[in-house]
C-alpha cells in the first residue's frame, strides 16, 4: 500500500495532467470544479489517469455517483433530500460532505469534492484490494 505523500503525489500528477493546471495548484484543499475548474467531462479523463496510475478499476458512478443525483427518490427541485444524502454517504465514505449537507443543491457536490477526497478514494479502493 503506498503512502499518504505516494498518493497524493499521483493523484496530483493525474490532475495537473487531465485539467492542464499548475501543480502547485493542486492542493489537499482545492475543490475539482470549483478551484481546478473541473467540468463534468474531464472526470472520465480523471478516472481513466486514476485507474492506470494505481493500477485499479473505477466502476461507472463510484467515483461520482451521478445515478443518485438524478434519481427523483432523492432529489427534489435541485436538492438532493435526507435519503439521497445517506445514500451519498453510503457511496462516498471517503468524502467529507458536511459542507454538502448544509446546502445539498445537486450541482454543489461536484463544487465540493476536494483534491484530499480524491486522495482518501484511492486509498479507499487500494485498501479493498
Amino acid at each position: 500500500m503506498p503512502t499518504t505523500e505516494e498518493i497524493f503525489a499521483k493523484v496530483q500528477e493525474s490532475l495537473v495532467d487531465a485539467l492542464g493546471v499548475e501543480e502547485d495548484e493542486v492542493t489537499p484543499e482545492a475543490t475539482l470544479q470549483g478551484d481546478l475548474d473541473a467540468e463534468s467531462i474531464d472526470f472520465l479523463d480523471i478516472v481513466f489517469r486514476l485507474e492506470k496510475a494505481f493500477g485499479i478499476k473505477i466502476e461507472r458512478g463510484e467515483l461520482f455517483p451521478e445515478d443518485i443525483l438524478t434519481n427523483t427518490e432523492y432529489v427534489a427541485d435541485g436538492k438532493v433530500n435526507a435519503t439521497g444524502i445517506a445514500k451519498l454517504k453510503e457511496r462516498m465514505p471517503f468524502a467529507n460532505l458536511s459542507k454538502f449537507e448544509a446546502n445539498p443543491q445537486v450541482q454543489n457536490l461536484g463544487k465540493q469534492l476536494t483534491v484530499q477526497d480524491m486522495c482518501q478514494f484511492v486509498a479507499h479502493k487500494l485498501a479493498k484490494m
